[in-house]
């Protein structure tokens, strides 16, 4: 029998599975971790409500939750990032109960949120926080079933801190974002090529010769800067951090704030975790034809009220995930409803990435599970160990080998009497 379900068409599971297995093939370190959990079941009997990206690769993490022995039910994390497909194998094929749709309504997003609850969960696992915050303010029932979550993106980890500094977290959350082997990789490499992958497969614009201002200088903006790069562009880079700023400088681009960069960019990305980076006063100044999007997690990083009372106008859809806004005479293009273009346009990370991303999220579920009674309310990084495994378990699966220390080196790095 089907379990339940709210998504867009239960027909294109054989399509979503297909899917789903090639993206299996790029997943080593996810496989070998579901055959152990296969034999262990080190989460038999807990409950676990998701909220993610409905992907391939969430897809992979999924049903090894499910092979650990855990009853798991997935929500989206944002209502255009839902692959229709991978939702409806999820439900037929792995029988995992899925509420997502790819472009559905604020208001159905959080009713789906509420069905993820109604599963009342023992581990939360979040991208953005929204469960969460969700659970705390309107599900405080369910608090007491609660063991622990885990968090998959920096700006799900900037609302879960805010939480722990005002008291208000009432459960340990392990910041999976903040592990080695996901903000380096994932943010990096993956949010890098897929944020690229997103614009041009919205746009169809050649880059090359084209100015491109990067919001931001973290992990996700330093991979869209250098991919930018790569093919061509023009980057500047607008930051509010000087360390960050002077180590954009350093890495060769030109860093000015968003006010001088607005009439000089061609296209504008955003992936700061913060509201309005790019605000009216910067569309005011936007050349015709500017194209503006974002690759954090929530759109109210692009002030898209503003925009709107600035048009002339509804905005026209010119293309799938590009509509027109018309400024003063001036034609300004907001790719993906300011929502995260690599996943509304394009199909978010490489499975390959993901690997490690989603490795972390296994992990760390296990880790939560035998440790719970030894953690507080708080927000937890990922155990060195476990990060370090994850790292030597790729490592093996791309066929790399590294060097291990001698005895002599070891004692030597230990002690601190020998000198020059």
């Amino acid at each position: 029998m089907t379990v339940e379900h709210d998504i867009k068409n239960i027909d294109l599971a054989t399509g979503g599975r297909y899917r789903i297995e090639w993206a299996e093939q790029e997943m080593p370190v996810l496989r070998a971790i579901r055959e152990r959990f296969a034999k262990e079941k080190p989460l038999a009997g807990i409950r676990i409500s998701a909220c993610l990206h409905v992907t391939t690769e969430t897809a992979n993490l999924m049903h090894t939750l499910q092979m650990g022995g855990a009853d798991v039910v997935l929500c989206a994390s944002n209502p255009l990032s839902t692959q229709d497909d991978v939702a409806a194998s999820l439900v037929a094929n792995y029988e995992i109960p899925v509420y997502a749709i790819k472009g559905e309504s604020d208001a159905v997003y959080y009713e789906h949120i509420e069905a993820g609850l109604n599963h009342k969960p023992h581990i939360t696992m979040d991208d953005g926080a929204d469960l969460v915050s969700t659970l705390h303010k309107d599900r405080k029932e369910l608090l007491d079933n609660i063991i622990g979550g885990t968090e998959e993106t920096t700006t799900g980890v900037i609302r879960l801190k805010a939480m722990a500094k005002d008291k208000a977290l009432k459960f340990p959350v392990i910041a999976v974002n903040d592990s080695n082997t996901k903000h380096m990789f994932d943010n990096q490499y993956g949010t890098g090529q897929s944020t690229l992958d997103g614009i041009i497969r919205a746009t169809n614009i050649l880059l090359a010769g084209r100015t491109v201002v990067v919001a931001g200088y973290g992990w996700c903006s330093r991979g869209i800067a250098r991919r930018a790069d790569g093919m061509g562009a023009n980057v500047i880079v607008t930051e509010v951090d000087p360390l960050r700023a002077l180590e954009a400088v350093m890495d060769g681009y030109r860093v000015m704030p968003m006010e001088e960069a607005a009439p000089i960019g061609d296209i504008f990305v955003s992936a700061t975790g913060d509201i309005h980076v790019i605000d009216g006063h910067h569309f005011a100044k936007m050349k015709h034809g500017a194209i503006v999007s974002n690759s954090g997690h929530f759109n109210v990083e692009i002030n898209i009220k503003a925009l709107r009372e600035m048009s002339s106008g509804e905005p026209k859809r010119v293309r799938p995930f590009v509509e027109e806004y018309k400024v003063d005479g001036r034609s300004i293009y907001l790719l993906g409803e300011g929502r995260l273009i690599n996943l509304a346009a394009a199909e978010g990370h490489p499975a390959s990435v993901m690997d490690m991303s989603f490795a972390n999220q296994a992990l760390a579920a296990e880790y939560m599970v035998k440790n719970a009674d030894s953690l507080k309310a708080d927000v937890y990084v990922v155990p060195e160990d476990i990060d370090n495994e994850i790292a030597r378990l790729k490592l093996e699966a791309m066929g790399v080998k590294i060097d291990t220390l001698t005895p002599e080196q070891e004692a030597y790095l230990s002690q601190w009497q020998e000198g020059t």
